[in-house]
C-alpha cells in the first residue's frame, strides 16, 4: 500500500472492510471498539460506494485482508483488478501469533486466498500473485512485472517512502504498523534465524499446502520482469 501510495496517479485505501469483518465475525482484535466506531460496518454498502464513487485519480488501490471477506457479496471482484499477496507461513505465523496468540487457519487468509484464486479464474481473471520474499529479494523486478500485468507504467517512486505514519492509515495502525512506520522502503530479505515455535507447528501444517499451491503462480525475483514460474 505504501509503495502504491507514492504514485501520482493512485489513491490508496487501507482495509475498508475491517469494520465489517469485526462486526460479522465477532473477532477480538486489538482496538476492536475503536475500529467499529470509526468505520461503516456494512461491507456490501462499503464496496458499492467505493466501486461507484467518482475519483480524482485514475487508480484506486485498496489494501484488503483476505480473512475480511466474510458474509459479503463477492460480485465486486468482477469490477476490480485483483492482486494476491502471500507470505511463507514459516515466516508469517510467528509474527501473527504476537498479536493473535490463538490464531487459526482463517486468521492467516491462506485458505481464503486459494478459494479467491479459483473463484477469480472462473470469472476469467488471472490475478497476479506476489510473494513477500520474492518482492523483498528484488523489489524493482517484481514491481515492474506487476505493473506490466496491470498495464500501468512502473514508477521509480514506488521503491521508497518517508518513514512514519500516513494519513491513509486505518485507526488500527498503532496496533499493527510499528515496523512499517520505521521503514523507508523495501528492506532486504533476511530469512528468520529463530527456531520455529513448536506450538505453531499444527497450524503451519495446515497453511503450507495452500501457500505452496499459490507460490507456483507467483512472480519471481530471478526472472526478467517477474515472469511466472
Amino acid at each position: 500500500m505504501y509503495s502504491f501510495g507514492q504514485r501520482h496517479d493512485t489513491q490508496i485505501l487501507d482495509e475498508p472492510l475491517y469494520g465489517h469483518y469485526l462486526r460479522a465475525s465477532g473477532a477480538k482484535h486489538p482496538g476492536r471498539d475503536e475500529v467499529l466506531a470509526a468505520m461503516d460496518t456494512d461491507g456490501d454498502r462499503v464496496m458499492r460506494h467505493l466501486i461507484d464513487q467518482q475519483r480524482s485519480l485514475p487508480i484506486l488501490f485498496m489494501k484488503q485482508m483476505a480473512h475480511h471477506l466474510v458474509d459479503i457479496d463477492f460480485s465486486f471482484l468482477e469490477k476490480t483488478t485483483n492482486i494476491l499477496l502471500i507470505r511463507d507461513p514459516i515466516e508469517m505465523l510467528p509474527s501473527l501469533a504476537i498479536q493473535l496468540p490463538k490464531a487459526e487457519l482463517a486468521d492467516t487468509g491462506l485458505a481464503i486466498q486459494w478459494d479467491l484464486l479459483k473463484r477469480l479464474r472462473k470469472l476469467g481473471q488471472q490475478p497476479v500473485i506476489l510473494d513477500s520474499r520474492e518482492l523483498l529479494k528484488n523489489p524493482r523486478t517484481i514491481l515492474t512485472g506487476l505493473c506490466e500485468k496491470l498495464a500501468i507504467p512502473f514508477a521509480q517512486d514506488m521503491l521508497s517512502w518517508s518513514p512514519g505514519p500516513r494519513a491513509e492509515d486505518g485507526v488500527w495502525a498503532r496496533h499493527w504498523y510499528h515496523r512499517v512506520h520505521e521503514s523507508n522502503g523495501f528492506s532486504p530479505y533476511r530469512p528468520k534465524t529463530e527456531p520455529f515455535p513448536v506450538h505453531l507447528e499444527p497450524l503451519l501444517a495446515q497453511c503450507q499446502p495452500y501457500y505452496r499451491r499459490m507460490f507456483e503462480f507467483a512472480l519471481t525475483a530471478d526472472q526478467d520482469n517477474g515472469g511466472n514460474r
